[in-house]
């Protein structure tokens, strides 16, 4: 009798640990569910994880540096001139420049030096090195409507608005707004815009 009463007992602990286990799984599965519609809701609508590739936005971001991407702040205002972007270039190539000139301004490089509407940008980070290549701004380009005009911060060693096969890039080609370097862990931090400004007593 005893005996009995100890083996259903035992039967009934061993059905609770398999339920137990059981209902584990089920939560961990619906906690692994949750954490992928999330993080696939962040990327789609929020922001997006990139690294960037080569050496173009030299001395600001490195190669191999691991940006988040703000993809939600362009949707309630306009990118604004020194914003960092990523966009679309072609066949699912992506590329990081910063926005240099807005819809509406005309462009200029005048012995390596950029004009916006004849009015000189200084460029602290830069030092006094200048733009050997001017390419399509070496004449006036006027920026369209929803248009930007781009340039890697290296400006030496940089495919961007001034090569012809990317030219002005359209707004609807912004992916987002590089905001945060999560990689290298020493590097951690927002991105920051460079000392730029327009000398309003300098015209070309």
């Amino acid at each position: 009798m005893g005996n009995h009463f100890m083996e259903n007992q035992k039967n009934q602990e061993s059905v609770a640990n398999k339920k137990s286990i059981g209902q584990e799984l089920v939560e961990l599965l619906v906690r692994i569910i949750i954490i992928l519609v999330v993080c696939y809701l962040i990327v789609t609508f929020i922001g997006q994880r990139t690294v960037v590739s080569g050496s173009s936005m030299t001395p600001t971001l490195e190669h191999k540096d691991n940006l988040i991407v703000d993809k939600v702040s362009y949707r309630f205002q306009d990118p604004q001139r020194f914003d960092v972007v990523v966009f679309n270039y072609q066949d699912g190539r992506y590329f990081i420049k910063r926005i240099i000139g807005l819809p509406g301004e005309t462009i200029q490089i005048i012995n390596g030096k950029v004009y916006i509407n004849n009015v000189l940008l200084e460029e602290d980070i830069y030092g006094n090195e200048s733009m050997v290549y001017a390419g399509r701004a070496a004449q006036p380009i006027v920026i369209g409507p929803d248009e930007y005009f781009v340039l890697g911060d290296n400006r030496n060693g940089s495919k961007d608005s001034r090569v012809e096969e990317v030219g002005n890039i359209k707004r609807s080609q912004i992916q987002g707004k590089a905001v945060l370097r999560i990689w290298p862990l020493n590097k951690i931090g927002f991105v920051k815009n460079i000392k730029m400004h327009l000398m309003k007593g300098e015209e070309s």
